[in-house]
């Protein structure tokens, strides 16, 4: 009996021995840093570019090209020549970000080229305006959209349309604060929602023609790119050659929402199709935007060009919940002007004065930089071109309407030179304090 005891004993201590150890074992499993996590694959990477790039425009706009070109032949070689241009541009972006594997985008790209300044400008113009006044048109799309069909033959009271991209920029912000697998999720369906919209229109037009943060960046990133822009590309031509199969041109120019009165003509009584995939295209697009913007926010932060928390990262979610949440909060402000689109288009030439930068950075990194390793390596004249067509979009509309607005927006921008000096550049102590609150 003493013997069956003492073996029991044994085995109970062995037992209680190997379960510490398997304790020990899940313990020592190596714990995430804390850092933005590598949780964007390709297909994932792919949604955000397409799912970005196709808001409402593909759906609304496309009678002003018809009105600028003059005929449907030069309309659609603008669609397909600057869908080539598109795919230059990504490309020599692939080039910089398989270079440059850093958060933050054309911020990293400035900041290795040119330096701190015209990194810090580009942050300062971009967190503070481009990108909350990109995500509060955006929902402002969206709330137009939704709110339609409960209002027929009349338009939706502004306070109701503000109220609902209020409440959308709310959902896509704490959507991306939450995950970023759950974003990505979010921006993988609606990207499918609007690619099969833009489906149902380009087989429609062809019967009615009938009957009449990146995993492995070295390897997705350039193929993110590669097949993403080209795919939006290809989708815009298909669908202005649906519209202007079924619509004359005169109809498209006096069409209000081009896709919708492509709807009410061939998809009848399936029409209200269109709008509901429009409202699912423009959320889609701004959660992409909002995606971007808060990684933006958050490498300035880290940087020392915005205050510190922007930088901090939610402990238990790994997403930068502070920039998302400051992105949000300037985009509620944003909705509340009634002329926001034109203060997105005053901006918009700013916006191609840092794509040229950019594009003029992968020139002179070639010659400055030629140590650092590149992945993707594209032909130097397709830089210089995306050089020459940023300096015609900047200065183009200036010579042909200078208004005073372009002068404000400037100022605006060089405004920042007077923050930067005490703030980043001397960081004198009491800027200091400020900046690291």
């Amino acid at each position: 009996m003493d013997e069956e005891n003492i073996r029991k004993r044994k085995e109970s201590q062995n037992g209680s021995t190997s379960n510490n150890e398997d304790s020990q074992t899940k313990d020592k499993q190596p714990a995430k840093a804390t850092v933005l996590q590598k949780d964007v694959g390709l297909l994932s990477g792919i949604c955000l570019i397409v799912g970005t790039m196709i808001g409402s425009g593909i759906f609304i706009s496309p009678k002003a090209v018809l009105l600028y070109s003059g005929a449907v032949g030069p309309c659609l070689l603008i669609w397909a020549a600057c869908g080539v241009l598109a795919t230059m541009g990504a490309l020599c972006y692939a080039e910089l970000g398989t270079m440059i594997t850093k958060s933050g985008g054309e911020y990293s790209y400035l900041s290795e080229a040119f330096g701190s300044l015209v990194a810090y400008l580009y942050s300062w113009t971009t967190v503070m305006v481009l990108k909350p006044s990109s995500l509060a048109i955006i929902t402002l799309s969206f709330a137009e959209y939704a709110s339609t069909p409960f209002y027929p033959g009349c338009t939706p009271p502004v306070i109701v349309t503000k109220s609902l991209a209020a409440a959308a920029i709310f959902l896509i912000v704490m959507v991306n604060c939450l995950s970023v697998k759950l974003a990505n999720y979010v921006q993988n369906v609606f990207t499918l929602a609007k690619l099969f919209i833009i489906l149902i229109i380009v087989v429609a037009g062809m019967v009615m023609l009938a009957q009449e943060e990146l995993k492995d960046p070295f390897r997705n990133l350039p193929l993110a790119i590669i097949i993403g822009i080209p795919l939006v590309s290809v989708c815009y031509v298909l669908v202005n050659v649906a519209y202007f199969t079924v619509l004359t041109p005169t109809e498209l120019l006096l069409s209000p929402a081009v896709a919708v009165t492509f709807g009410d003509r061939v998809l009848y009584p399936l029409s209200w199709i269109v709008p509901l995939f429009v409202v699912f295209s423009t959320f889609g697009s701004a959660n992409g935007s909002c995606f971007t913007a808060g990684r933006l926010a958050y490498v300035s932060g880290r940087e020392g060009h915005m205050v510190k928390i922007l930088s901090y990262i939610s402990l238990k979610r790994y997403t930068p919940a502070p920039a998302l949440i400051f992105n949000g909060i300037l985009a509620s402000i944003y909705i509340i002007p009634s002329d926001i689109n034109t203060l997105i288009n005053y901006f918009s030439f700013a916006q191609w004065g840092f794509y040229g930068l950019t594009a003029l950075a992968l020139i002179v990194m070639r010659y400055t930089r030629k140590e650092l390793h590149r992945p993707v390596k594209v032909p130097i004249f397709m830089a210089g071109l995306m050089v020459l067509v940023s300096c015609y979009l900047v200065l183009a509309p200036i010579i042909d309407k200078p208004d005073l607005e372009y002068l404000y927006c400037t100022i605006f921008i060089v405004s920042g030179l007077f923050l930067y000096y005490p703030f980043v550049h001397r960081k004198v102590n009491w800027a200091r304090k400020i900046m690291s609150k």
